[in-house]
């Protein structure tokens, strides 16, 4: 920085002066600066809506396009501490009868009490296990057999060390652990199922496990296969889950001898209407903040501060300022004006279902009747619940019958929305591109890259300015010195004269 003294000679706060000269010189700058934020303004309020259709585009519309919103299934159980279910969309509706006979279970083997501790290394017990290989089975479905399991002992390894190798390995199908209290070794399947029906489902091949562990005769206890009937019919299941038609049981007690478990499957109509609901309200949301856009005052006399103005005024002021300098900047734009035309229009289409219901309004959804509300949705919840009751293929259709031909009379509302809704997405995208754009890829950017350029040269030309006044000042205050001087020379002589 350089460091400038005027006005010795003359006595003229040339610093003042020259500061005010500056101020007139940056008026350009200013609204330069002014005009990118406005810009930056817009981008990030273009932005803001994208980011919304986004969300609704990329999670709910893909919700609505799919058969299990509107055909949701809700299964009720007569005995839920024994048997519950869920169903799928394909499931048909009705009553199905289940009778529990026997539950899968684990196969477990607890060997005998050890008396070392499990964190001694094994090459230090009183009966040493010397490094090397040990070994134990399990079933493996794929290859139908019993498959052998490679344990390594290395030297200084403990018990717990060998559990957790053994835990480690997730092939092999179980878990082991040591029981503090018992002070004994387990294992344990961690799958339920008979899978070797000629015997254990865990055998040991080592002494170590046999002997150290104390697992030598030990009996293997669970390994089971549920056991159940379903409307009279014998069923077995490796899991206490079972699916058939579309029905997932679940087994959680044996019921008792002649008891049956009656379970009814149902639409789940609550599920759908909330879908639906979830999906109106998002929407709703989206027309909310694109009308806002259009609806809001615009102060024209409220311009972007500078950061000059901004450090004379307080934070509270700022922030009253900046909100109605904000207020109303993207009214009247043609991208979201059309855009929110274009939404509006879609639920005015009818589909061709095949069946009765064709239009929204048929099962209870409607625009609002005030345009000034930007055609937000409304909900006569009765009947959509109603139709989601009675007709949820029809439903289903109406809003997602899927086409490749757009002017099909079957293309569903939310694929005519969806065409819509990433139009709109596209164009804002050129205005005023992504987060992760740069300012050569949109329209805004291009032009702030522009103001950019411009406010950087102009800098320049202030430096130079700026330049031009203080050597200005600097001659005349040379000039008044040299005035100065020859006045007092002068001075001199006429007093020597005397």
């Amino acid at each position: 920085m350089v460091m400038r003294i005027g006005g010795l000679a003359s006595g003229i706060n040339t610093d003042e002066i020259i500061q005010k000269l500056m101020t007139a010189e940056r008026m350009p700058l200013d609204r330069m600066e002014q005009n990118r934020t406005l810009l930056e303004w817009q981008r990030d309020g273009y932005r803001e809506i994208y980011q919304k259709l986004y969300e609704m585009d990329t999670k709910l519309i893909l919700d609505m396009k799919k058969s299990s919103t509107y055909n949701s299934k809700s299964v009720s159980s007569s005995n839920e501490s024994a048997v519950t279910a869920t169903a799928s969309s394909s499931a048909q509706n009705g009553s199905y009868n289940i009778e529990v006979t026997n539950l899968a279970s684990s196969a477990i083997k607890v060997g005998g009490e050890i008396s070392f501790n499990p964190n001694t290394p094994l090459n230090e017990l009183d009966v040493p296990v010397e490094p090397g290989i040990v070994t134990f089975q399990t079933y493996d479905v794929e290859k139908g057999e019993m498959v052998k399991h490679e344990v390594s002992i290395d030297a200084g390894d403990s018990l717990n060390d060998i559990l957790k190798e053994i835990n480690n390995d997730k092939s092999n199908n179980v878990r082991a652990f040591y029981d503090e209290q018992s002070k004994k070794v387990i294992f344990e399947t961690t799958r339920t199922g008979n899978y070797n029906g000629q015997g254990d489902e865990i055998i040991f091949d080592s002494d170590f496990f046999n002997t150290t562990l104390n697992f030598n005769g030990v009996t293997e206890t669970g390994g089971t296969d549920a056991a159940f009937k379903y409307n009279g019919v014998d069923f077995t299941s490796k899991s206490n889950t079972y699916s058939l038609g579309g029905v997932t049981f679940e087994f959680k007690n044996v019921t008792e001898t002649g008891k049956k478990v009656s379970l009814t499957v149902d639409n789940n109509v609550d599920a759908a209407f909330d879908s639906i609901m979830k999906f109106v309200d998002k929407y709703n949301e989206i027309v909310d903040l694109v009308n806002k856009s259009q609806t809001e005052e615009r102060y024209r006399d409220y311009k972007p501060l500078t950061e000059k103005q901004k450090e004379e005024m307080e934070d509270k002021q700022v922030e009253l300022w900046e909100a109605k300098a904000k207020s109303g900047i993207l009214r009247g734009d043609s991208i979201l004006t059309s855009g929110l035309f274009d939404l509006r229009q879609t639920w005015y289409s009818s589909v061709d279902t095949g069946g009765e219901v064709t239009t929204l309004t048929q099962i209870g959804i409607s625009t609002t009747a005030d345009y000034m509300n930007g055609g937000k949705l409304k909900i006569d919840e009765g009947k959509l619940k109603e139709a989601l009751r009675e007709n949820p293929d029809e439903v289903y259709k109406l809003f997602s019958n899927n086409t490749e031909d757009k002017s099909d009379p079957s293309r569903g509302l939310i694929n005519k929305l969806e065409d819509s809704v990433e139009s709109m997405m596209k164009r804002i995208e050129e205005r005023a591109g992504k987060t992760t754009s740069s300012l050569d890829n949109y329209t805004l950017g291009k032009r702030i890259k522009d103001l950019d350029t411009r406010m950087s040269d102009f800098e320049d030309r202030l430096l130079r300015v700026e330049s031009r006044y203080w050597n200005q000042f600097n001659a005349m205050e040379q000039a008044i010195s040299r005035l100065n001087a020859q006045s007092a020379q002068l001075f001199s002589q006429f007093g020597g004269g005397m």
